[in-house]
């Protein structure tokens, strides 16, 4: 047996123990504790989907690092070899072959894993425009029920998030409370420039373009708070574009929506508002910053819309 055969049994061998470890470790340890987590369905699949690259990547990651380790150990030159030239290295037809089908075989898995992950359920978190390829299962109502699908349109304004309800009137709040166990249509917009609503622990991205009804889904499992902020640079305050929502129990959120409900009909915001619908024509809310302002006291320019808590007030 050539002493070159005993370096590569060697090196495999290791190498199949530390790979195997890895996976281990990172199947078991680290997957659960991933970004995003496991709130919602789309969540918990963009969680397994980084477990599963993280643990194709990790062999590939030791092998490199074994061989220049193992090279730098057992290959240096040793004490009064430095002037002499090394042994002429020619070409390896097995290497260079195991090598093309090796890289070959990974990068299709990739691809061909990527494209059916994000063709079915599992990136439905996305935004997949008015027209969506793919869409969740659920009743569909006028008036929603605890097992009905629920719309909530996300409306993204400088420098804030709105939430509509059309399933109860259109009614507006700016925290967005969801019901757990419930499939959720998210109807993404704008009032002026682009923004990118991402509510990260839900596992739901999409872009909010002016007149564009981008469409996203998404079922929550967990009770809990979620953070969602702007993910696309609107303004000089994009970094505060930001707020909190929950998921709540069926019942909580119908009595949630309830007391919006009436507390919208007797302040008037719902006439300072556009009229609810799936997109919104900026050149055609000229007066928005100024309703506002006149029904609860915002302070507004352009048609735009400054919150209470922006640091500095136009």
């Amino acid at each position: 047996m050539s002493e070159n055969t005993n370096h590569w049994r060697r090196m495999l061998g290791i190498w199949l123990v530390l790979a195997l470890a890895a996976d281990l470790l990172i199947w078991l340890a680290w997957k659960p504790h991933l970004p995003p987590g496991d709130m919602t369905d789309s969540a918990r699949h963009q969680q397994f989907d980084i477990a599963v690259l993280a643990v194709t990547a990790a062999p590939v990651v030791i092998a490199v690092l074994l061989y220049f380790v193992y090279s730098i150990v057992v290959f240096r030159a040793k004490p009064g070899e430095e002037d002499q030239d090394g042994e002429p290295i020619y070409g390896n037809t097995k290497v260079q072959a195991a090598w093309i089908i090796t890289t070959t075989v990974i990068v299709m898995f990739a691809f061909g894993f990527g494209t059916v992950e994000l063709i079915g359920p599992a990136g439905a978190g996305a935004g997949e425009g008015p027209n969506p390829i793919w869409k969740l299962a659920g009743k569909q109502t006028s008036t929603w029920q605890p097992g009905d699908m629920l719309q909530v349109q996300a409306i993204g304004q400088q420098w804030a998030w709105t939430f509509r309800y059309p399933q109860f009137g259109g009614i507006e709040s700016s925290t967005m409370i969801i019901p757990v166990d419930t499939p959720v249509t998210f109807h993404v917009t704008s009032l002026d420039v682009i923004h990118s609503f991402w509510a990260y622990q839900l596992g739901v991205k999409a872009d909010a373009n002016p007149q564009v009804d981008n469409v996203a889904y998404t079922t929550a499992k967990q009770l809990g708070s979620f953070r969602l902020q702007c993910n696309e640079l609107c303004g000089i305050w994009h970094g505060a574009m930001y707020d909190y929502g929950k998921v709540v129990s069926a019942g909580d959120f119908q009595a949630w929506a309830g007391g919006v409900q009436s507390k919208e009909q007797g302040n008037g915001i719902l006439a300072a508002l556009p009229p609810y619908s799936l997109t919104y024509d900026p050149t055609t809310i000229s007066q928005l910053g100024k309703n506002l302002q006149t029904v609860i006291g915002l302070t507004g320019s352009s048609g735009y819309f400054y919150p209470p808590t922006d640091p500095v007030q136009p």
